[in-house]
């Protein structure tokens, strides 16, 4: 019995293609309201979980944040000294660390007791002049009516509080607490070492666990979009660290030609604090107003003038240049992002405001599409 040919009732050649299906935008106007609607409340729902999320872990995520940003340093750093001097990248790494320790260990040798000897006369100091400006403010009836309406925290007499004695026991105890306090940040500021110098060590390992919590179609714009987090996070740490140095170096400098007591201590603060950009600059000039007040108002007039000017070179020709290779931060989106995160997460949030919005500003100008001619102001 031949065998039984079984044919296919429609051949090969004769099946069709079918086209791949596109779905075609909505045409209906009410549809189309729906998918705006739709898409609104999607946005107010992830901004909802971003705000919840900071205000109910904002701790925990400015130590993530700190330890991430110290992670950016030395894996830049790295990558420098593997480029210069041909070291596998764990080798430059460790050389990094080791040179930044050295350094450390170094500057605490060399002028650690000085630095230590001039903060504790700058402590004693500033207090002498706080009892100082109390009793000039006494002297006049403008002046004792500014007392009225200041707190006791300033030295103020709006409760019914009297004497400098109030006062003398409130510096005590305001010492005591950011003593403490600073005992509380030791473990943090491990955490924050620890982690970051893992983050460093491995970031491919970090970063591919990060990718993967997004859908595989949004993974290569999330990779991207890290990187240029990254990037900006490195561009305005190396910006900002110079500045911070010739600040710094400028303070010390003119308060040691003008004679003020402490120069040393009164500059180091100034560059550090002007880590934080703006505020940073009136809460470094602060301390050496005051001692510039103690010698005498011709010094204090100077320090003022000195710092006035240091300001005025920092912002019209500094920060012109660092931000043509670095990041471009509008005044007042920094200023409102200080406020904001300051408000919310304290003072972490305040010191890492600034990187945290250039990050952010940088992500959301690659993600979302530039501005046609006719939507622009």
């Amino acid at each position: 019995m031949p065998p039984i040919a079984v044919t296919d009732p429609k051949p090969a050649a004769s099946i069709e293609k079918r086209e791949p299906r596109h779905e075609t935008p909505p045409t209906d106007p009410r549809a189309i309201q729906l998918a705006k609607i739709h898409a609104l409340l999607q946005k107010t729902i992830l901004l909802t979980a971003v705000i919840l999320s900071i205000w109910l872990l904002g701790p925990v995520l400015m130590v993530v944040f700190a330890a991430t940003l110290l992670a950016v340093i030395l894996h830049n750093l790295a990558l420098l000294a593997q480029r210069w001097i041909r070291l596998p990248y764990w080798l430059a790494l460790t050389l990094v660390v080791v040179i930044l320790l050295s350094a450390f260990a170094g500057l605490i040798w060399s002028s650690g007791p000085t630095i230590a000897e001039q903060a504790t006369r700058l402590r004693v100091a500033l207090t002498t002049q706080a009892y100082a400006v109390r009793a000039q403010l006494g002297t006049s009836e403008f002046g004792r009516t500014l007392l009225d309406y200041l707190p006791q925290a300033l030295g103020g007499t709006q409760t019914g509080g009297s004497g400098g004695e109030g006062m003398g026991s409130r510096i005590a105890g305001s010492m005591t607490g950011v003593l403490s306090s600073a005992f509380g940040a030791v473990g943090t500021l491990a955490v924050i070492l620890i982690a970051g110098l893992y983050f460093a060590l491995s970031p491919a390992l970090y970063v591919n666990g990060l990718l993967r919590l997004f859908p595989t179609a949004h993974r290569p714009t999330a990779r991207e979009l890290l990187l240029v987090a990254g990037r900006t996070l490195w561009a305005w740490t190396a910006g900002q660290a110079l500045d911070m140095f010739v600040v710094g170096l400028l303070s010390a400098l003119g308060l040691w030609f003008i004679g003020v007591p402490l120069a040393l201590a009164l500059g180091v603060v100034a560059g550090l604090a002007n880590f934080i950009p703006y505020i940073g600059a009136f809460i470094g000039a602060i301390p050496a107003i005051l001692l510039g007040l103690s010698v005498g108002t011709r010094e204090g007039l100077m320090v003022l003038g000195l710092y006035t000017a240091i300001q005025f070179f920092e912002g019209n020709v500094m920060a012109p240049l660092i931000q043509r290779h670095a990041v471009q931060m509008p005044p007042g989106v920094t200023i409102l992002s200080q406020t904001v995160f300051g408000t919310i997460l304290g003072l972490p949030g305040l010191i890492l405001a600034s990187p945290l919005t250039a990050a952010l500003l940088a992500v959301m100008d690659r993600a979302s599409p530039p501005l046609d001619k006719s939507d622009r102001v």
